[in-house]
C-alpha cells in the first residue's frame, strides 16, 4: 500500500544571535549593597564622569513603595561601587507637587553646549506619571525645572545637541489610542511643542504591540540615532518586557529609517525572570568604551536589581541591516 505524500513543515530556525552579552557578575547591584534600608534598586541612568568613573543614578524603592534616586560610582563600571550614604535626589512634593508619589527611571544626557548633565525622570503625581527635568554638574546639587510633560507620560531622554536650533526630547505619552514614542522640541528646555510621532507600537500579536517606550538615551552614530526601545507584551501571566532596535535620521529624528521586526534581548536569567515584577529587562542608561564601539548597557532586572550587558554598535547596526525594514506608519495622521 502506498502512503499518501505529506508536506513536511520545517521547524523555525531556533538559533538567535546574541547581540547583548550578560556580564558574568550579574546582578552587579542589589538592595543588599545599599548603605541604608531600601526594598529594591533598579532602572539606573548611566554616564561617564570626566575622570573615567562610571556613575549610575539608581532608582531606589523604599518599603512604602515610593522611589528616589541615589548615585553609585565605580572605577570599572562593574564592581567596587561607592554608593552615596543617603539619597542623592529625593522627591520634594512641597515645592514640586508632581513628585508626591516619588521619582523614577532617570536617563542622563551630557550636553556639551551647557557643560552639564541633563537628567530626565518620571515624577509620580496624583494625576499619574509625568516627565520632569533637572540639570547638574556634579550629581551633588541639582537645578530642577519641574514637570515638562504632564501625565500620562514617561520614558524620556534629551538628545545631546540641538536639532535645527531646538532641543529635542523623546518621550512616551499614553492615550486611549496606545502608548507610542514621540519627539518634541524646545528653545529653552522648559516650553515644548512641535510634537511628532516617532515610533508606533504595533498592533495584534507582535512582541511590541500596544505599548513601547525609549530605553536608554539614543546613541549617535554616523548612520543615525540608534535607539534601543522596550516593547511590552501582555500575556495571561502578566507583562513581558523585551528590547528592540530602530534607527532614526540624524537631522530629522522623527524619521525612522530602519526598525527590527524581532526583539533582540529578553528576560532569561533567573534574576530577570523572578523578582518584584517578573520577566522584565529595562535599560535606562549606557556608557561607551574608548573604542567608540563597545556599549555597557545597565538595566533593571525584574524590578529588583541592576545588571549589565555589553554590545557592539557595529553589530547592532549590522543586525538592523539584515533584519530591519523601513518603518511604515499607517494611521499616523489619526494619532
Amino acid at each position: 500500500m502506498t502512503m499518501p505524500t505529506q508536506n513536511v513543515i520545517s521547524p523555525p530556525n531556533t538559533h538567535f544571535e546574541s547581540l547583548l552579552l550578560r556580564h558574568p557578575k550579574n546582578p552587579i547591584l542589589t538592595s543588599k549593597d545599599w548603605p541604608y534600608l531600601i526594598n529594591s534598586v533598579f532602572n539606573a541612568g548611566a554616564t561617564l564622569l570626566p575622570d573615567g568613573t562610571t556613575l549610575l543614578l539608581c532608582r531606589c524603592e523604599d518599603r512604602r513603595g515610593l522611589s528616589h534616586l541615589c548615585a553609585a560610582r565605580s572605577r570599572n563600571g562593574v564592581d567596587g561601587w561607592e554608593i552615596d550614604s543617603e539619597p542623592t535626589l529625593m522627591p520634594s512634593p512641597k515645592d514640586y507637587p508632581e513628585e508626591i508619589w516619588g521619582i523614577e527611571d532617570p536617563r542622563i544626557t551630557f550636553v556639551p553646549e551647557l557643560q552639564q548633565y541633563v537628567v530626565t525622570y518620571t515624577s509620580y503625581s496624583r494625576g499619574g506619571p509625568g516627565v520632569s527635568l533637572a540639570l547638574t554638574k556634579d550629581f551633588r546639587t541639582f537645578e530642577r525645572y519641574g514637570v515638562i510633560m504632564p501625565p500620562d507620560d514617561k520614558d524620556s531622554a534629551l538628545l545631546p545637541r540641538r536639532i535645527g536650533g531646538y532641543w529635542a526630547l523623546i518621550h512616551r505619552p499614553a492615550t486611549n489610542l496606545g502608548a507610542h514614542m514621540w519627539i518634541s522640541y524646545s528653545p529653552d528646555l522648559r516650553h515644548w511643542g512641535s510634537h511628532r510621532l516617532m515610533l508606533e507600537a504595533r498592533r495584534g500579536a507582535w512582541w511590541d504591540a500596544n505599548k513601547i517606550g525609549l530605553s536608554p538615551p539614543p546613541i549617535e552614530t554616523s548612520r543615525g540615532w540608534l535607539v534601543l526601545y522596550h516593547g511590552v507584551r501582555h500575556t495571561p501571566s502578566g507583562c513581558l518586557y523585551r528590547l528592540g532596535l530602530a534607527l532614526f535620521d540624524l537631522e530629522n529624528p522623527a524619521k525612522c529609517t530602519l526598525r527590527g521586526d524581532s526583539w533582540i534581548f529578553g528576560p532569561e536569567a533567573d534574576y530577570e525572570c523572578h523578582g518584584d515584577v517578573d520577566d522584565v529587562v529595562f535599560p535606562c542608561g549606557y556608557t561607551m568604551d574608548a573604542d567608540g564601539d563597545t556599549l555597557n548597557i545597565y538595566y533593571g532586572a525584574a524590578d529588583c536589581a541592576i545588571a549589565l550587558a555589553r554590545a557592539s554598535v557595529r553589530s547592532l547596526l549590522s543586525w538592523l541591516d539584515a533584519n530591519g525594514s523601513c518603518e511604515r506608519r499607517q494611521r499616523a495622521q489619526d494619532l
